[in-house]
């Protein structure tokens, strides 16, 4: 299996996840926790708890599916680490990473933001081990597997304790699921997360991130990985005490345009320099 189809089959088959998570209505099938006394405390509504619970929801399907698929699954060994799931294939051995990324809409069908990992660490030197389950660099995909909910609009009171006989009296925090795969640079945005942050944002629009037309999707993986290998936010440059080279894709083409058109001038130099180089290190080689 390569990247190409593993793609076409994740995206198939989160197809049935609907039937996984939620009701018939909708509405997600967990309620909240049960203690050894069967009282039951509701859910948070809290983006981080909803889908640390979703993700465990949906382990023991990420498990078929590898088998289905001459796949092996992998769990990374610390919950900071990258990625959330990484299959490999039997035959071939290639790797494939796939992040499970979660986001609410609202009423209006925008989206809350999203984002994508860090820039920075691993993404940058992708043969660190630090904070991955393998190099960066050795998975031949990243994708996202990416879940959009509703929240409910009516709070769930989390002092209220009930009982198991009541559970058909707890509302779910959310529901109306949707589920896609994609090419995490296909749903890139060209500015990071919320605030300083150094996570790669994803597109806002509902529609683009379901069918992976985020502004780098026409330019390519390669565009995209040079993009972000090299952003620096405000304070990273501050860090620096260097301006920053680019803050979007317009500066970015700017900032290495500049760089084509200095090279270009100095052609000549360059390669009367780079001759002399060569020279020279041949003579030392023949010298030793």
């Amino acid at each position: 299996m390569n990247k190409d189809e593993i793609l076409i089959a994740l995206q198939k088959e989160v197809e049935n996840y609907n039937k996984i998570i939620a009701t018939d209505k909708g509405d997600w099938i967990v309620k909240g926790f049960i203690d050894i006394y069967k009282n039951i405390y509701t859910i948070s509504i809290d983006t981080k708890v909803v889908s640390k619970v979703i993700e465990l929801l949906l382990i023991p399907a990420f498990e078929s599916f590898a088998k289905r698929n001459d796949l092996t699954l992998e769990l990374p060994p610390q919950q900071n680490f990258y990625p959330d799931l990484t299959f490999i294939s039997n035959k071939s051995g290639e790797k494939f990473a796939v992040d499970i990324k979660s986001t609410f809409k609202d009423a209006g069908n925008k989206i809350k933001s999203m984002t994508l990992g860090a820039f920075t660490g691993y993404f940058r030197n992708r043969e660190s081990m630090k904070n991955t389950l393998y190099p960066y660099g050795s998975y031949s995909a990243h994708l996202v597997l990416g879940v959009i909910y509703s929240q409910n609009e009516s709070v769930q009171n989390e002092k209220t304790i009930y009982s198991l006989d009541e559970i058909e009296n707890i509302e779910s925090v959310i529901k109306d699921f949707r589920f896609f795969v994609q090419p995490k640079y296909k749903i890139a945005s060209a500015s990071p997360g919320s605030g300083n942050t150094k996570n790669i944002g994803a597109v806002n629009n509902l529609e683009k991130l379901i069918n992976g037309e985020g502004i780098f999707a026409e330019l390519g993986e390669e565009i995209y990985d040079d993009y972000w290998m090299y952003f620096l936010t405000k304070d990273m440059a501050k860090t620096l005490d260097i301006p920053r080279p680019y803050t979007n894709l317009k500066t970015y083409l700017e900032y290495k345009q500049r760089g084509i058109d200095i090279l270009q001038e100095h052609k000549e130099e360059i390669e009367q320099l780079d001759a002399e180089a060569e020279a020279n290190e041949s003579e030392s080689e023949s010298d030793e």
